[in-house]
């Protein structure tokens, strides 16, 4: 009913699976066959109004399988007894099954977990009964589906924060520069608009400041193929922020797809500021912004390594928790996870690894974003 449109392919999954794979996809594209915008929200709504995140742990995973426990929260009642739930319907195809969080609106973001080069997007979301669900397919080098293991997070706001705190605000656009959904914490409207082929212009009025600060990611929404989105260029100003998108194919050509970007300062990655009490980000461009490394604890994050780097963020390691990763620059060079992050004495262990266009690893500049969920 609200949804980014998909329509995954289905392979064969085997016996009694397949015909119940057949039948959820079936099921999920029945009712995930449009878009919407949000509601309006109350004059000072809570910000996010709904969210939900897990890193699936087994890109095999059979139906109905609860990913990795320590590592997915949401906004519904009691999420250690309702888990998120992940089904596979195809190779690299999976659908999200965020519990009890139906509605309108929001975005969606999706980093990959691994070493080879493949990478994951997503493929659309909607509400499906009482859940929203969230599609996703991953990709290796070359346009091919293959099995990944990825995290992803589904988050809608509406309103103005009471009290305020920070800046947050995300797009959803088309590939003509039109917007299917939006938010801005100061009450004002994003607007985006077309460049080139595979170039967009995104313009987030009284969000930041004059200088960097805070946190960007962004993520492709394409259901027919393999595509990546990334963060090409940054432009702060006191009255907003100007960000540049670039998107291209599994051929590393730019492209025109839909996307979903997302910026935040002084707030976790999916919107709110405290609680949760224990999240933090950093940008690498080259050297590290004071303004986009963030740590909610007061300290101060620091990164080592170079393929893959590790960004360490002390005091904030609390399960249930989640990480993306967002490359930064031009060209077709895109960025995830090359293993689940880890938590030593309170220190939060990122490792972000990035690869050229033909899936080779590389030392690279990226945007990466933690959060507890408490």
């Amino acid at each position: 009913m609200h949804a980014g449109t998909f329509a995954p392919p289905v392979r064969p999954v085997g016996g009694a699976r397949a015909v119940r794979a057949l039948l959820l996809v079936l099921a999920v594209l029945a009712a995930l066959v449009g878009v919407s915008l949000p509601a309006a929200g109350p004059a000072h709504a809570a910000v996010p109004d709904r969210w939900g995140f897990a890193y699936l742990d087994n890109p095999n995973p059979p139906l109905g399988y609860v990913p990795d426990p320590s590592r997915q929260w949401g906004s519904w009642p009691t999420p250690a007894a309702n888990p998120v739930k992940v089904d596979q319907v195809g190779t690299g195809s999976y659908v999200v099954h965020f519990p009890l969080i139906a509605g309108p609106g929001g975005i969606a973001h999706v980093t990959a977990v691994g070493r080879t080069g493949s990478w994951c997007q997503v493929r659309g979301w909607g509400t499906v009964g009482t859940g929203q669900d969230v599609a996703v397919g991953c990709y290796r080098p070359g346009g091919a589906p293959e099995d990944t293991r990825f995290t992803v997070l589904y988050t809608t706001s509406s309103g103005v924060p009471s009290p305020p705190g920070g800046s947050y605000g995300y797009v959803f656009a088309n590939p003509t520069g039109s917007i299917v959904t939006q938010y801005n914490s100061v009450g004002a409207t994003n607007t985006v608009g077309a460049g080139g082929t595979g170039i967009w212009k995104v313009w987030l009025p009284g969000l930041g400041q004059a200088t960097p600060v805070g946190n960007l990611q962004v993520t492709a929404v394409d259901a027919a193929a393999g595509a990546r989105c990334k963060v090409a260029d940054w432009s702060p100003a006191a009255s907003g922020q100007t960000v540049v998108v670039a998107c291209f194919n599994a051929g590393n050509a730019p492209y025109n797809t839909r996307w979903t970007l997302s910026y935040s300062e002084k707030r976790a990655v999916h919107g709110p500021a405290f609680p949760p009490s224990n999240f933090g980000y950093l940008w690498f461009n080259g050297g590290l912004p004071p303004g986009t490394n963030y740590n909610s604890s007061g300290a101060v994050n620091t990164l080592t390594g170079s393929v893959p780097y590790t960004v360490n963020l002390p005091n904030v390691a609390v399960p249930s928790d989640t990480a993306q990763v967002t490359a930064f620059g031009p060209g077709p060079d895109y960025c995830g996870l090359a293993t689940p992050w880890n938590r030593s004495a309170g220190t939060a262990n990122l490792f972000a690894l990035c690869f050229n266009g033909s899936g080779s690893p590389i030392a690279s500049r990226f945007f990466t974003a933690y959060t507890s969920a408490v």
